[in-house]
């Protein structure tokens, strides 16, 4: 730990390189690095192709309020979005009203022409809930959560984004959907949007599939803004001068190093995190500081254990902000590693130290880690939350697409940060909110177990929990079942290795 190369690692991805939008230059240039890097420690390094995916290139935002003031906006095209051609677009903003039917919107259409759309809820407040709770009264408090529901219920219904966004029936989805689509459609300049987060100044950015209007993501602030001009007739005119190109399809790669096995070269031990991220801000912790650490993981095991029994592998994959497309390609495309596979040390959570391991169903895998956990030094045997068995997930990062195919999985879950509020797909996951601390504490740590994983003199065996005989004996007891799935998890369809079908 006192020689981590993480800072200047993360200086050169996050602040150099930046965001790793899955089809775009920027995540190309990336894996080129990464290969690069892993070279000049010693360790074997490529990328591999999977697919191909529909690409973009992010240019300048510029969005400005030309009246009935002037004010420079806080504003950024949502991924993929059409750019302006190189002429700014000035236009006016409209408020989408809510409408009794679909049959009403279609009839609103024309007058929606030339215009652009406010699509999003206003907000009801940019102060985050903390504010409420630290200062409010209690009507405060009520007052602002009952407005919260109401404007949830009268602009989406129950579920954020769709499907029926103010009577439309189309969906909004993350940066424009279905909704997006049929507003393209009718000729409209392009859509205004916001998903603001419960903390000071941050929103989620996601994509859009428009290929002529624009989709713009406002702050919290600058969105309540347009709209309220809009909503009391002042008729707000904006500039957009955006730099977009949309390249097409283009060819998508996980990026794979690894240490050859000496004595168990066909066992594989694992190391897993994304590498694509989401681009309106530099994807650090989400999933920059899971990539740096398992980069920094396999420099320690090169110089440290340059000769492992078992093959060391990892894999930064790309896509899974679009479905863990590439680490499910890569299970499909490489069944040997599957059928070798003793463990797979997984970690996509933000920049928390690592307090949480389980064996994610896997009752042999349980044994093992215990027996990994015991030669562990107290310092990070202690911190860790060791929940035994465990259960399997439905999804949400890489190490699904193993443990769905019955490979011993082992999620390295952190400390929390304020992850969800202020980093998870915000327009502020930064360089500056990585805790170097608690990475580097990371990064021994796994290369710790990956090294006893490899040096294990035991395969673990694919036993895994029977779910059902679980939920079973736990309703039985009266208890409320600690899952919701009812058998092991699906893996699914086979990945997409294109661009999924657009929205219609």
């Amino acid at each position: 730990m006192d020689s981590s190369q993480l800072e200047p690692l993360a200086g050169a991805l996050l602040d150099s390189l930046g965001p790793r939008l899955t089809g775009s230059p920027n995540v190309r240039a990336a894996q080129q690095w990464l290969v690069a890097k892993y070279r000049s420690w010693g360790i074997d390094a490529k990328n591999e192709r999977f697919g191909t995916w529909r690409g973009w290139r992010r240019g300048h935002s510029h969005v400005d309020l030309l009246s009935p003031r002037v004010r420079t906006l806080e504003a950024t095209m949502v991924g993929f979005s059409p750019g302006t051609n190189g002429t700014p677009l000035v236009a006016t903003a409209i408020v989408l009203p809510h409408f009794a039917d679909s049959t009403e919107f279609v009839r609103w259409l024309p007058q929606a022409r030339g215009k652009l759309v406010l699509v999003s809820a206003p907000p009801v407040t940019c102060r985050p809930t903390s504010d409420f709770e630290q200062f409010g009264t209690p009507s405060e408090r009520a007052r602002v959560d009952s407005l919260r529901i109401e404007l949830q219920r009268e602009w989406v219904g129950t579920v954020l984004g769709g499907p029926n966004v103010r009577g439309t029936g189309y969906s909004l989805a993350l940066g424009g959907g279905e909704l997006g689509l049929r507003l393209e459609k009718a000729g409209v300049a392009g859509l205004l949007t916001t998903r603001p987060k419960d903390a000071l100044g941050t929103r989620e950015i996601f994509e859009t599939y428009d290929e002529r209007a624009p989709a713009i993501s406002l702050s919290c602030e600058d969105y309540g803004l347009v709209f309220r001009l809009a909503e009391r007739g002042d008729r707000p005119r904006l500039r957009l001068d955006l730099d977009a190109e949309l390249l097409g399809e283009q060819p998508v790669f996980n990026t794979i190093a690894t240490i050859p096995g000496t004595e168990k070269p066909d066992e594989y031990v694992l190391l897993s995190a994304h590498f694509d991220s989401w681009d309106g801000s530099s994807g650090a912790t989400d999933n920059g500081t899971g990539t740096l650490t398992m980069m920094e993981a396999m420099r320690i095991l090169k110089q440290a254990y340059p000769k492992p029994k078992r093959t060391i592998r990892v894999g930064h994959w790309t896509g899974e902000e679009m479905g863990l497309v590439g680490s499910k390609a890569y299970r499909e495309d490489h069944p040997e590693v599957v059928a070798g596979l003793q463990a797979i040390f997984n970690n996509d959570n933000g920049t928390g130290r690592i307090i949480r391991l389980g064996a994610t169903g896997f009752p042999n895998g349980d044994v093992h880690a215990r027996q990994w956990l015991a030669k562990l030094p107290d310092v990070f045997r202690e911190q860790i939350d060791y929940i035994g068995v465990g259960l399997p997930g439905t999804g949400g990062s890489d190490d699904f697409s193993f443990y769905c195919a019955g490979t011993p999985s082992f999620g390295l879950g952190g400390l929390n940060w304020n992850y969800g509020q202020e980093t998870w797909h915000t327009n502020r996951d930064t360089y500056d909110k990585v805790v170097f601390e608690d990475l580097r504490a990371n990064a021994t740590l796994a290369a710790m177990l990956v090294y006893l994983a490899s040096e294990d003199p035991e395969k673990i065996t694919r036993e895994r929990v029977d779910i059902a005989d679980l939920v079973a004996r736990e309703q039985a007891a009266g208890t409320k079942p600690s899952t919701t799935l009812t058998d092991w998890p699906s893996c699914g369809l086979p990945a997409p290795r294109k661009t999924r079908p657009r929205l219609r």
